[in-house]
């Protein structure tokens, strides 16, 4: 889900945007509510939206103003709304990037459709990002992307498991059992064909889960670390650290130094 900044000053639009739309069935969460431009900068910086829906005049500080002091901090998408069509207000809507401008009277339908296109297009900028930066971290992706290109049936099968119940307690044993074949066979093919040990293997890929989780942001470290299969808090610590070159904590910290 992405985050959602809305401001307006008029408090019947606010609320009529902030609770009429189905936010949750077009992928978004409504973070927070800003009735005027101060407060809308207060509000994105704590808050880090990734989309601020923005009215163009409104109290203390204009809606394009807002916008332009807090990109300065952090990055986000942003959709105007105005009730005013001079050209001036397009052309710097358009100066600051600005996904769609749109005016008042809302069209509610043609909102969720706007808003429903630049959620699909965040989330692959995002996972574009995600992809280069575990790389840039050491973790080649490619191992996991498709495992369809290992020639061996049970290496594919294995993987295939790894993938869908990483979350689970699994072992090299179990798994061997399961595919009927011995444990000896099934560790020496998994390391021929992906370069790894099978508990590398399952532990990076774990890594990877706990990487999205969080950039997200939404869980606790000890709740990632059950999530992605590790059942000891310190174990993951370690593993994270050693397949990232950082703890957890100093990767969340990375991820929210100001852009």
């Amino acid at each position: 889900m992405l985050k959602l900044l809305i401001a307006e000053d008029e408090d019947i639009i606010r609320k009529g945007l902030a609770y009429t739309v189905d936010w949750l069935s077009i992928g978004y969460v409504l973070a927070g509510e800003a009735c005027n431009g101060e407060e809308g900068v207060e509000k994105i910086l704590e808050l880090r939206p990734d989309v601020v829906l923005a009215d163009i005049i409104m109290p203390k500080l204009n809606g394009l103003e807002m916008i332009r002091r807090a990109q300065e901090h952090i990055r986000f998408k942003s959709v105007i709304l105005t009730s005013y069509a001079e050209f001036e207000y397009a052309k710097e809507a358009i100066e600051l990037k600005a996904y769609e401008y749109l005016m008042k009277p809302v069209d509610v339908d043609k909102l969720k459709e706007i808003m429903t296109k630049l959620r699909k297009e965040i989330e692959e900028e995002q996972e574009k990002e995600l992809i280069i930066q575990q790389r840039n971290m050491g973790i080649d992706t490619e191992l996991f992307s498709d495992f369809e290109k290992y020639s061996n049936p049970y290496v594919r099968k294995a993987i295939e498991i790894i993938k869908e119940r990483y979350m689970e307690k699994l072992s090299l044993e179990g798994l061997a059992d399961e595919l009927a074949v011995s444990s000896s066979y099934l560790s020496r093919k998994i390391k021929e064909e992906t370069g790894h040990t099978f508990l590398d293997f399952l532990n990076m890929y774990r890594v990877v889960k706990a990487i999205r989780l969080l950039k997200e942001g939404t869980y606790r470290l000890y709740q990632i670390s059950d999530m992605t299969g590790f059942t000891d808090y310190k174990h993951f610590c370690t593993v994270f650290k050693r397949h990232t070159n950082c703890s957890p904590t100093e990767f969340i910290k990375a991820n929210e130094r100001i852009i």
